[in-house]
């Protein structure tokens, strides 16, 4: 909006609305109807009803009435919807949308200071139209001068009838929309002045007044909690993806294989989940490569996975044992020595030389199947018997699999949370997925796992990890 929307508006002296209900008339002495007053009683009652401006003074007053019972039940819900969202941008916005609907403005602003305290560091405009917005292109949005620094430094509510004639008004960029009324109001977060809320132009047509200001400022009040809310939740949630970080391995150097991964976090509070990736070089020139998932998204979660991850590792590098012999130990190690053991799925891969080619063998703990994407781009999964989840039956069998890979083939392991949606069968994130790798293909393993994790057809809901292996040519391993 104009630097001056942006800056914010008032006017000494903005008008309110028009005088308050008549004060003065006293009560009047009338004769009372004696018990013979017979057919002139009616009328000495009539002379009784109160006089037409103490009828328009009742009028207004339970209009007042009214008018203050639907801004409390609308303070109430605005108060519910602000207060239930935790992402702070979604926060901001809501705040901004709620003040526009409490007193019928067009547009609406929020202004978020920066550190100082001195300008914008951040303006979040509502209510532009696509045109309005296409003819502001290319401007700058407010720093916080004219009438919205007045409010930055002065942090009293303002209320503007007429932007352009405030002695303090710096007019608007071109292509701004015409603006006349505003309504400022500071928000402050444990007593400092985190940013403004603007609104201009009611839809009415009448500038707003004191009811209008008294709503913003109630409103405000909340506000200041409800950022505040999501900021800690920022934090709490920045502090469990670093904790989530730090259980997870830094890939070895793995060469001659290319290899990558990346992890994401899930968007619920807390942030910390199950989902975690390892690798490592084997004797004999293969290299192991596990994706698992604990059930839950807590620091139990978490906790478990660190745990399971660091038996399986000692597990997987027995050479000589296949996967299905690793995750069944594994299996029975979490039955016998932890006090609950936690539900999980994982699937274990080893890719070694055999015969002048790679030989991928895995097996799965009821995850989901590797995706290969070979060497001309052509994707597909290997869908093989997935077996259980770990947890739920230590002594059945476990399948074993295998498969022979070209030179250059890159193989995907991935978790749930990449490709499932809720409400969409499972296979539509698999083609999905299926379809961005094979876009991808070109890329090395380690910007390719950041790409699917950017890409993903998954919702965001449910963390998210994904390693990928590339095949290195065979020169020097020969065959075995």
């Amino acid at each position: 909006m104009a630097e001056e929307w942006r800056r914010s508006p008032d006017e000494a002296g903005s008008a309110d609305e028009g005088p308050g209900p008549d004060s003065g008339g006293g009560s009047e002495t009338r004769p009372e109807a004696g018990p013979d007053a017979g057919p002139d009683e009616p009328y000495a009652s009539l002379l009784d009803l109160p006089l037409s401006s103490d009828l328009n003074r009742i009028g207004e007053q339970l209009h007042a009435l009214v008018r203050a019972q639907r801004t409390l039940q609308e303070l109430l819900q605005a108060v519910v919807n602000i207060t239930g969202e935790l992402e702070l941008p979604t926060v901001l916005r809501r705040i901004v949308r709620t003040a526009m609907d409490l007193v019928g403005a067009r547009y609406g602003a929020m202004g978020v200071l920066d550190q100082e305290g001195r300008l914008l560091e951040e303006f979040i405009p509502l209510g532009l139209t696509t045109k309005e917005l296409a003819d502001l292109e290319g401007v700058e949005l407010p720093r916080g001068r004219g009438l919205l620094g007045h409010l930055i430094h002065h942090p009293e509510p303002l209320r503007v009838i007429d932007i352009a004639r405030h002695p303090e008004s710096a007019g608007f960029p071109p292509g701004h929309p015409p603006m006349h009324s505003l309504l400022g109001v500071a928000i402050s977060v444990r007593g400092r002045i985190y940013g403004n809320l603007y609104l201009s132009e009611r839809k009415d047509g009448q500038p707003f007044d004191r009811h209008d200001e008294g709503v913003i400022r109630a409103l405000a009040g909340t506000a200041g909690v409800a950022i505040e809310n999501a900021r800690l939740y920022q934090r709490v949630q920045n502090s469990s993806e670093q904790f989530q970080r730090l259980l997870l391995p830094r890939l070895p150097d793995l060469r001659p294989f290319t290899a990558g991964a990346a992890y994401l976090p899930a968007s619920a509070p807390a942030a910390v989940g199950g989902d975690w990736y390892d690798a490592m070089l084997l004797p004999g020139g293969a290299c192991a490569a596990v994706i698992g998932d604990v059930v839950g998204h807590d620091l139990r979660a978490a906790a478990d996975m660190s745990q399971i991850r660091n038996m399986l590792r000692a597990l997987y590098y027995d050479q000589n044992a296949p996967p299905s012999t690793s995750l069944a130990r594994l299996d029975r190690i979490m039955d016998a020595a932890l006090d609950e053991a936690p539900v999980a799925t994982a699937l274990l891969a080893r890719l070694e030389p055999a015969d002048g080619t790679w030989q991928l063998r895995w097996s799965s703990a009821g995850h989901p199947p590797p995706l290969v994407v070979l060497p001309d781009g052509r994707v597909h999964y290997l869908d093989m018997e997935p077996g259980l989840p770990l947890g739920v039956a230590p002594d059945l069998p476990r399948p074993d699999h295998c498969r022979l890979l070209p030179v250059d083939s890159t193989v995907i392991l991935f978790t749930d949370g990449l490709v499932e949606v809720p409400g969409q069968p499972l296979d539509r994130g698999l083609d999905s997925l299926a379809v961005t790798a094979s876009r991808l293909a070109g890329l090395a393993p380690e910007e390719l796992c950041r790409a699917l994790v950017t890409h993903r057809p998954g919702n965001g809901h449910d963390d998210k990890a994904v390693i990928a292996l590339r095949t290195p040519p065979l020169t020097g391993y020969g065959s075995s």
